[in-house]
């Protein structure tokens, strides 16, 4: 088979999310093309192969990035858990699976220990640990958590602590439309100061538990309480926006990056293999990162069965 219809097969596999038996039923009744699994398996591990320098090339363009995402979430390889970590900008995306979601798998993809601009998360500690970047976390995430608060216990802050992020990323969209870099110094001292009230009055109301007589250990703390203590405690990361409008409101990016992951699956069911998961995870970010840029995927794919594969801007 020519490499047109190996393109076609691994598009449907990596792209479409296809299982590998669907794939060989869809290209036997369409294309007359009866493939068998091994085939299938045997062509992405080419294609695999053919990108893993294109691969490092996405993984050096990464860690040169302004600001970076990061996501991971939990997929199944060989009936046991393990983690797909995702790594990404809105132009280049990078796919990890490892057995480890912590620090041992960060350390194993390299690009976040050695990075120096600014890491956006969910505040996930084993990020944390590294302190030669920036952080900034996902605000997204807060405003879930202060829904919550706000539908479920009736937290009069929480209330007004949503409406005030959401004033804060309105005032630095409209300013990013303008192409300034920074909010007027003057709006931004107004905006942290109404944001260390609202603290203050969310502490107040939510004092920390009472150890008793002869108590151990850390103290169970409200959902409020834990809540304001990082909102208090992490506040540079929390309003890293408000400093640097390169820096984004929420990890959105990253969290759309990995659902696909959560995707596949859904529709194809765990990883065989570790190799076959690697194999996953190498196509898929390159097909992520050639969509993000406007390339025909087909053709892109085409030539990795042609010798020379197609590099996307790295830039």
């Amino acid at each position: 088979y020519g490499p047109r219809l190996r393109a076609l097969a691994v598009y449907l596999v990596e792209q479409q999310l296809l299982p590998y038996e669907r794939t060989c039923e869809l290209l036997a009744d369409v294309c007359g093309a009866p493939l068998s699994e091994g085939t299938l398996a045997t062509w992405l591990q080419q294609s695999a192969e053919a990108l893993e320098p294109v691969e490092t090339a996405i993984k050096v363009a990464l860690g040169q990035a302004r600001v970076l995402h990061h996501d991971e979430t939990g997929v199944r390889q060989m009936g046991k858990l393990a983690w797909a970590h995702v790594t990404c900008t809105d132009q280049l995306t990078h796919y990890a699976i490892h057995a480890k979601r912590g620090h041992e798998a960060t350390e194993a993809i390299g690009i976040l220990p050695s990075y120096q601009g600014v890491s956006v998360h969910d505040g996930w500690k084993p990020y944390q640990a590294y302190t030669q970047c920036r952080h900034a976390l996902c605000n997204v995430h807060h405003l879930r958590e202060l829904t919550y608060l706000e539908e479920q216990h009736q937290q009069v802050w929480a209330t007004q602590m949503k409406a005030l992020l959401q004033e804060m990323k309105a005032a630095t969209a409209e300013a990013r439309a303008q192409g300034v870099s920074h909010l007027a110094r003057a709006r931004r001292a107004a905006f942290v100061a109404r944001y260390a009230a609202l603290l203050a009055a969310g502490l107040a109301a939510n004092p920390p538990p009472i150890r008793s007589p002869g108590q151990r250990g850390r103290l169970k703390q409200a959902p409020a309480r834990n809540l304001l203590e990082r909102l208090w405690l992490q506040q540079e990361q929390v309003l890293a926006f408000l400093d640097d409008l390169t820096i984004p409101f929420d990890n959105n990016q990253a969290e759309r990056d990995v659902r696909m992951l959560k995707t596949q699956q859904k529709v194809s069911g765990g990883f065989r293999s570790e190799a076959g998961a690697d194999a996953f995870a190498r196509i898929r970010g390159y097909l992520s990162t050639l969509r993000k840029q406007g390339v025909a995927l087909l053709d892109a794919v085409r030539t990795l069965f042609t010798g020379s594969p197609l590099y996307p801007a790295l830039g």
